[in-house]
């Protein structure tokens, strides 16, 4: 199978038909062989009933439903274990994103053997105000921390070697930094494209300005993970050894001072310096004690499976 094109999806029945006919024209007039994964992430309207029938009418698409809604991540982690083909796109559902596209991420990916190539909405037709500015500042954060030179992480529109799929881990809300989890996996033939970006035809937007919040947390989140997702005593256990060491040299000098310099001044308990000694040497115990729970953490597998599918076809 040459390309398969995964689509998460909340809430867009409207645009479902339609996007699949545009898809099934690109496809047939490039001679691809290629399934459509839909994945209806706990839809509320009639999206499921829309893709059932879709599959009905053609044997190239295929659909998850989730028994509830559990975000995008959750939606391609879901989609990437079952893709049969060479190469994955991913795009929203919401017509934003081009299908025409598909053909040049293909060869970009097939032909001149990139493993990741993601979209750039160089032009788009969002909300300055609401969208495009959190955007850039988004990004040029994304940009300082990762080390990638992206000009769009979360765009939704990205072509992948089937590999590179079934390496990622995808989970929470990562899937704005697949780019950087398939760098952290050693994948480093990473570029961009521009695409062309279309304004929504139908429904509303599924998010708001939380999502750039949640994507600076996860930015901080996904820095941690790359620096010392492996190592986390080696941050841990130096910021516990140094603060102990800060606690100790007070502790020797209070002891020192007490036993030959000033005997019969105050009591230890009634100066700051003792209070200081022991609170950083309780914070330094702490955080070695941190860096050891983490060790033990990456030892037990995390189980990232933690949605429930209702149904399913074509499968």
């Amino acid at each position: 199978m040459d390309i398969s094109v995964v689509i998460p999806l909340l809430n867009e029945e409207e645009s479902l038909t339609e996007l699949h006919d545009w898809i099934a024209k690109v496809m047939q007039s490039n001679q691809f062989l290629y399934e459509i994964v839909f994945i209806d992430d706990g839809s509320t309207d009639n999206s499921w009933q829309v893709i059932s029938t879709l599959s009905q009418q053609n044997s190239s698409v295929k659909g998850i439903k989730f028994q509830k809604n559990y975000g995008k991540s959750q939606a391609l982690n879901a989609g990437f274990k079952i893709v049969k083909g060479d190469v994955v796109i991913t795009m929203d559902a919401d017509l934003q994103d081009s299908p025409d596209e598909i053909p040049d991420l293909y060869k970009l990916i097939a032909n001149d053997d990139f493993d990741l190539i993601s979209g750039w909405k160089k032009k788009r037709f969002d909300s300055k105000i609401r969208k495009n500015l959190p955007s850039k500042l988004f990004n040029l954060a994304a940009r300082k921390t990762s080390g990638l030179h992206l000009h769009d992480f979360n765009c939704g529109l990205k072509a992948y070697k089937n590999e590179v799929v079934k390496n990622v881990d995808v989970y929470g809300e990562m899937h704005r930094y697949i780019p950087v989890l398939a760098k952290n996996q050693g994948y480093n033939k990473i570029d961009e494209k521009v695409v062309q970006h279309q304004a929504r035809k139908y429904g509303t937007t599924k998010f708001g300005m939380n999502r750039f919040v949640n994507g600076f947390l996860d930015l901080i989140t996904i820095w941690f993970l790359s620096k010392f997702g492996k190592r986390p005593m080696h941050l841990f256990g130096l910021l516990g050894s140094f603060m102990f060491f800060i606690g100790l040299c007070f502790a020797l000098y209070l002891g020192i001072d007490k036993l030959f310099i000033n005997p019969t001044g105050r009591l230890l308990t009634q100066r700051p310096q003792f209070y200081i000694s022991l609170i950083a040497m309780i914070i330094g115990t702490q955080l070695f004690l941190a860096g050891f729970i983490g060790e033990l953490i990456l030892r037990s597998k995390r189980d990232n499976d933690n949605y429930k599918i209702s149904d399913k076809v074509n499968l």
